[in-house]
């Protein structure tokens, strides 16, 4: 199932290092990154057809200077064997991050570089190129807000029935089966990606019954998480490391919700994407129109459901934050220490998605079962993973289990048919 080429494997690893920190890395050897270079792979795929048409949508969905546009057009006439350069917005807040990030892949091409690294690079390059971080017509505007607005407008139903679930959950006591329940809408929630299956479009993969859910569920720690959470004598403070925007954002709230209201967590915190990335990925502002978005809905659940989440956030409750790291091509190892120092009193942090956990893993050819906890060791707080996959890489698999998935399909790792629960101790 996974990919190699000769020179993947033969060639040394010169993989940026992130100024002023100390990387704390897995106890495990590191494997080879994932790279498009790699004939036939997803990430080679992602690089000669996804991420050009991603460019050509922004082009397509918003008004843009013809300088935004001549540079859109620059970047995707660079796929795929352009050379990568520094970026030219130089006052941008994470700059000097991204000279560092850049340094060790200057003239090679889109193909040569870490597949992580060309994602992430890609993105921040649609940020310089529609001006977000300068002074002019571009400035602030979220090159992917009609995608957004969509996803969230097309989510209407599954919204109201979930509302109005939580609403009768919430006049219970807080218990496993309920918590469990809420961890797997908050993982299938992360079906909904705009980055591959873009809003209005057919394709995408939904599980809308339990038994279907349950059915693709490659590995499930739930009863571990909530036994963690359990266990603490008093509220606790819980983080999660958000992922998408739209639906998936509604389920971090509902289980950020749920652990406030339920008095099981003093404070929840969001952790979001300090600029646009990977489509949909959710900013502090998305969080805030997401919640004015509920509080204006016709039906009372859903009021009412946006009621709660706006006192939490005025009592302080719950929190909302962003990092230039999440944003950044930095594995999650290369955590800058102050980050690690905020992050490390949490009782649980919540990573949401495919790309927070190909950050956690490195983005690298693991085999699929090599156990989650001994990669993710260094890990600053214990850490539960949920996260539909959508990129072919994977760990704490069962060897039987990835044989018969290898038998019935050959790209069911990245199809977001399948999905993992798994909880780590860290540090």
């Amino acid at each position: 199932m996974q990919i190699y080429t000769a020179s993947s494997l033969s060639q040394p690893e010169k993989d940026a290092q992130p100024p002023m920190t100390q990387s704390i890395q897995p106890g495990l050897p590191l494997p080879p990154s994932l790279r498009g270079a790699e004939i036939g792979s997803f990430a080679h795929y992602t690089i000669l057809v996804r991420m050009p048409k991603i460019a050509r949508r922004v082009l397509a969905e918003n008004s843009l200077s013809p300088e935004a546009i001549d540079k859109l057009e620059s970047l995707i006439s660079e796929l795929p064997s352009g050379k990568i350069r520094q970026l030219t917005d130089v006052g941008a807040p994470d700059a000097t991050g991204w000279q560092e990030m850049v340094a060790p892949y200057l003239h090679q091409d889109w193909l040569e570089v870490p597949w992580f690294f060309a994602e992430t690079y890609f993105y921040r390059r649609i940020v310089e190129a529609t001006g977000f971080f300068e002074v002019g017509h571009g400035q602030g505007s979220d090159p992917y807000r009609v995608q957004k607005q969509l996803g969230l407008e097309n989510a209407r139903i599954a919204i109201r029935d979930l509302s109005s679930q939580l609403g009768s959950w919430l006049a219970q006591p807080w218990n496993e089966v309920i918590f469990s329940r809420l961890l797997s809408v908050d993982l299938w929630g992360n079906q909904v990606d705009l980055s591959i299956w873009p809003a209005g479009e057919d394709g995408q993969p939904s599980h809308a019954s339990s038994d279907q859910q349950l059915a693709h569920l490659l590995a499930d720690d739930s009863e571990q998480v909530f036994r963690h959470l359990d266990s603490s004598p008093g509220p606790v403070q819980v983080e999660f490391i958000v992922d998408n925007a739209g639906f998936e954002l509604v389920g971090d709230l509902c289980l950020a919700d749920y652990l406030l209201s339920s008095k099981r967590a003093s404070t929840v915190r969001l952790n979001l994407k300090s600029h646009p990335t990977f489509v949909s990925d959710a900013m502090i502002v998305d969080v805030e129109k997401s919640v004015a978005f509920l509080e204006a809905d016709h039906h009372q659940d859903i009021r009412a459901f946006g009621a709660r989440l706006r006192a939490h956030l005025q009592s302080g409750r719950l929190l909302l934050a962003d990092h230039l790291f999440w944003t950044s091509s930095w594995d999650a190892w290369q955590m800058p220490q102050q980050l690690r120092d905020e992050l490390s009193p949490s009782r649980l942090i919540i990573s949401k998605g495919d790309a927070n956990y190909r950050r956690l893993l490195g983005d690298r050819h693991w085999p699929f079962t090599t156990p989650f906890a001994d990669i993710v060791s260094y890990f600053p707080a214990p850490l539960v993973a949920l996260r539909t996959m959508k990129s072919p890489i994977a760990t704490g698999l069962r060897a039987e289990r990835v044989q018969e998935l290898d038998q019935n399909s050959s790209d069911w790792v990245q199809s977001g048919q399948y999905g993992v629960i798994q909880f780590a101790m860290g540090k």
